[in-house]
C-alpha cells in the first residue's frame, strides 16, 4: 500500500514447513542514507502499529532515510496465532526472525558497505528477543537498541495458572505483576489471548540469561528515569562491555517503563547512534 510518499510493502511470512503467518512490513523512506535496514521488534501485548507507528518512530527513522522492516510477534497486532507451543519459544521466534529479514534484503556484514547488515530497536519483550539475536548473529547485526531493557525476564514469575482459573471462572488473581500483564493483553482488541498465555508459557521454557551469549557490536541502553527494570541496565551493559561490547545508556527524566518509547530523546539518540 502507499502511506504518502512512502512504499510498504506488506507480506505474510512463513517459514518451510510450517505457517506462522507472522505479518511484516517494509518502510522504505523518500531520501535513502544508503545505511543498513533497521528491525524494529515490539513488546509483550502490544504490536508494531501500537509501539512503532503511532508513536511516530516509523515517521522519525524514515525522516532519517532509513529503511525499516517490522513485525507482529505471534498472537500479536495482524500476525496469525498458532496453536503449537513451539511457535511462541524465543528460540523460534528468533529463527524466524532472520529469515524474515533476508527476505526483506538485509545482508551479512561487508567491510567498507554501510548498507550491509542489519541494526535492530527493540522494546521491553523486543529488547530480550533483540539481545538474543545479535549475540547469535554477529555477522548481521551492526548495531543494538535497546529500549525498557531487563537483566531478568519479567514474563518469568507470571502465574499462568492463576491467570487460567481467572480466565475460566474469575477467580482474582493474587500476583500483582500477573494482574497486570493479563489486564494489559486484555485491554488490547487485537491480542488472542490464547497466543499471549502461550507465548508467556513458551518463554518460562527458555528463560532469559543474558550472560549465556551476549551481544559484542555496539549498544545503546534506553530507559524511563521511573521504570523499575532501569536499576538493571549496568548488569546488562556490564555483561556486554565484558565481551568487549562499546555500551552506551540513557536515563529519560519523568518516563515510565510504559512511555519511555514515545519519548522524542530516546528516538533521536537511537537515530544518531544507527547513523554510522
Amino acid at each position: 500500500m502507499m502511506t504518502g510518499r512512502h512504499t510498504v510493502e506488506q507480506q505474510r511470512h512463513t517459514v518451510e514447513g510450517t505457517d506462522p503467518g507472522l505479518f511484516v512490513e517494509v518502510h522504505e523512506p523518500a531520501n535513502d542514507a544508503g545505511l543498513r535496514p533497521v528491525l524494529l521488534i515490539h513488546g509483550f501485548s502490544s504490536s508494531s502499529k501500537l509501539n512503532w507507528v503511532d508513536s511516530g518512530w516509523i515517521a522519525t527513522l524514515q525522516g532519517a532515510g532509513r529503511r525499516v522492516i517490522t513485525v507482529d510477534l505471534p498472537g500479536h497486532g495482524r500476525s496469525h496465532a498458532p496453536e503449537d507451543l513451539d511457535s511462541y519459544t524465543p528460540s523460534r521466534i528468533r529463527a524466524d526472525l532472520l529469515q524474515m529479514v533476508y527476505d526483506a534484503g538485509a545482508r551479512p556484514l561487508q567491510d567498507g558497505n554501510p548498507a550491509s547488515g542489519l541494526d535492530i530497536i527493540g522494546y521491553s519483550l523486543g529488547s530480550r528477543l533483540a539481545w538474543e539475536f545479535a549475540a547469535t548473529q554477529p555477522d548481521l547485526v551492526h548495531r543494538v537498541v535497546l529500549g525498557g531493557p531487563s537483566a531478568a525476564d519479567p514474563l518469568a514469575a507470571f502465574d499462568l495458572a492463576a491467570a487460567q482459573r481467572y480466565l475460566a471462572d474469575g477467580t482474582p488473581i493474587q500476583d500483582e505483576s500477573t494482574a497486570g500483564l493479563l489486564k494489559m493483553a486484555q485491554l488490547i482488541p487485537s491480542n488472542n489471548l490464547f497466543a499471549m498465555l502461550s507465548l508467556i508459557e513458551a518463554i518460562k521454557g527458555e528463560p532469559f540469561d543474558p550472560a549465556e551469549a551476549a551481544p559484542h557490536m555496539p549498544l545503546l541502553l534506553v530507559a524511563g528515569e521511573k521504570d523499575e527494570r532501569a536499576g538493571t541496565m549496568p548488569v546488562l551493559a556490564e555483561i556486554a562491555g565484558k565481551r568487549g561490547a562499546m555500551v552506551e545508556t540513557l536515563v529519560v527524566p519523568g518516563r515510565t517503563h510504559t512511555n519511555v518509547v514515545t519519548s522524542r530523546a530516546f528516538k533521536e539518540a537511537a537515530v544518531e547512534f544507527l547513523a554510522v
